[in-house]
Parts: structure tokens; C-alpha cells; sequence
């Protein structure tokens, strides 16, 4: 159980917006090797907005090859009945595959890539492992929305996970654009945290990975912070990488035109920041959605496209 627990939540009476108490980009010890990927100017944006796009990290074969693999990953598993498997609202498309880097040796391998890898390792100053790995699909036409939250708000109670130092790494394998429903963040929310309403139910996960119900932030908390970084929209190309701390209020709208948009998913965790027990009482979420298994910091291996 996570003591003195500076990030309340899931609370029956009101919500509320607090402080952040941790770091955005943490340092490293001075007796460790120290990792640098990102220039000053990018360091700076993201612990100023909460995320950072880097235009054309992959190259147009790798995202290719990325893109196939993606693919099928779909065919393979829609109706394979795998609990990995999460089935749009209304339609059953594929919303989402989770555990993507155990289930395939392609995604494995990337996860480790210099590119993404050691830009996790620079922010959080540590080693770090996966916490969660997903493609999103968001299908043309019917792809649902992601309505705002804060990943680490899920991730301190439903998961334990301890203090805010992990990131999101969002790799474009398609075209992100206005009309497909990219992601979307509020610049500096990653400064505030929003404490929600509401109890959290037995197996949550299992409605909240669909339609997120609980833990939602409070419309007019929304707005304070919207009033004060606007909202961003986080188009490029595919072969983009969105980076994005684990506290910003994020969310995208539904796609209803005719071209998917969709991404491969990682959280890196600081291997200082394992879960705990999930607060309240709750009983930790499934090894696909929160890793607790077989911890490993990750090293450093090349994209293998051959």
C-alpha cells in the first residue's frame, strides 16, 4: 500500500487540482553513464508543455515495415478471442492490442530502439522497463474517442505506480492529421494533478480500456487548465514520435473520416518507480494492461528491418 499518499483520488466527495510533487526531467546520479538524445531547446519544450513531437524519427521503409507487422497483429488476433484484444464501442473493430511487446518480436525489438529508448532513459533520469505497450487503431469512419485524462491518475490507483516518472512514447504508423482524430494535449497540465470523483469498480479495466467512465476530470477543472495552455494537436507524419509525461491531460476525438489513424504505443517507467499496491484496496489490473513480471531495464538494440 503506497504511504502518505500526496496524490489522492477516486474520492467520494469532490474533485480537486494539486500541486505536482515530483520532477519532469530528472537528472541522474553523477556515477552513472549519462544518456543524451535530446538538445537543450527540446529538454526545455518538454518540461514546459508535458510532450515533445519529433518530426520523421522513422524512416519511410521503417514505418513500412512497422506498419505491416501492425497489420498483422490485427488480422491475427480479431477473433482470436485474446484477452489482449479490446473491440470498439458499437462496432467490435479492433480498438486496441495490448502487451504488444511480449506478443511480437518486431514491436520487442523496438521498444529498445536507441530513437525512443534513450530519450525515456534521458528524461527520467534511470534505467526503465515497459509498463504498458498498445497499438491503437482507431479504425476510418467508426474509430471512438479517448475522452481527457491523465494517464497517471489510472495508473497511481488503479496500478500502485508510485511517483510521476514515466513518459508515453507515441509512434505514428500512419498520417496524424485535424480530421483523423490525432492526439491531443493540454500544454502544462503535467504541473497540475486532477483528483476525480467517484469509487472505482471491481475490474474497471475491462469497461474503462473501451470508454473510460471513472476517472474522469472534473469539466470545470478541464476548462481552468484549457484557459491556461490552450489545447494542442499533435498532427505529423507517420515515422513521427510523440513523447508525453505521464501526468498531461490528453484525449482525441472520434475519427469519422475515411483514414485510420494509428499508433504503436509505449510507457516507459523508471525501474526506480515499480508498482505497489493499487490504492484503496483494489486489486492490481492484469499483467497485459501493468507489468509487475519479470522487471528488466531495458538496453539499448537498432531497429532490425532485414
Amino acid at each position: 500500500m503506497l504511504s502518505q499518499d500526496v496524490y489522492p483520488t477516486r474520492t467520494p466527495k469532490s474533485a480537486a487540482i494539486l500541486a505536482r510533487q515530483d520532477p519532469i526531467v530528472y537528472g541522474r546520479k553523477s556515477s552513472e553513464p549519462q544518456v543524451t538524445r535530446l538538445n537543450a531547446t527540446q529538454r526545455a519544450a518538454y518540461e514546459q508543455d508535458g510532450f515533445l513531437l519529433m518530426p520523421d524519427l522513422f524512416d519511410k521503409n521503417e514505418v513500412e515495415f512497422l506498419f505491416d507487422a501492425m497489420q498483422h497483429m490485427r488480422e491475427d488476433f480479431t477473433n482470436a478471442g485474446r484477452k489482449e484484444v479490446i473491440a470498439e464501442p458499437g462496432s467490435g473493430e479492433v480498438r486496441s492490442i495490448f502487451n504488444v511487446h511480449r506478443l511480437n518480436d518486431i514491436f520487442a525489438n523496438l521498444v529498445r530502439d536507441p530513437r525512443v529508448l534513450n530519450v525515456a532513459r534521458e528524461i527520467l533520469g534511470s534505467e526503465v522497463y515497459i509498463h504498458q505497450s498498445r497499438i491503437n487503431y482507431k479504425p476510418g469512419f467508426n474509430g471512438k474517442e479517448f475522452y481527457w485524462h491523465s494517464d497517471f491518475e489510472t495508473w497511481h490507483s488503479e496500478d500502485g505506480m508510485p511517483a510521476m516518472r514515466a513518459l508515453s512514447c507515441s509512434i505514428l504508423l500512419t498520417d496524424n492529421s485535424e480530421a483523423n482524430g490525432p492526439l491531443m494535449v493540454i500544454p502544462g497540465s503535467h504541473q497540475h494533478y486532477v483528483s476525480c470523483m467517484g469509487e472505482t469498480p471491481d475490474e474497471n479495466y475491462k469497461k474503462s480500456l473501451k470508454k473510460q467512465e471513472v476517472g474522469v476530470p472534473d469539466e470545470i477543472l478541464l476548462r481552468y487548465l484549457a484557459d491556461m495552455g490552450g489545447i494542442k494537436s499533435c498532427t505529423g507524419k507517420a515515422g513521427s514520435v510523440i513523447f508525453f509525461d505521464c501526468n498531461t491531460m490528453h484525449g482525441s476525438n472520434s475519427n469519422i473520416s475515411p483514414f485510420p489513424r494509428s499508433n504503436v504505443f509505449f510507457v516507459y517507467n523508471s525501474i526506480d518507480n515499480q508498482l505497489q499496491s493499487p490504492i484503496n484496496g483494489l486489486v492490481p489490473r492484469p499483467e497485459f494492461v501493468a507489468a509487475r513480471e519479470g522487471i528488466q531495464p531495458l538496453s539499448p538494440e537498432p531497429l532490425d528491418v532485414d
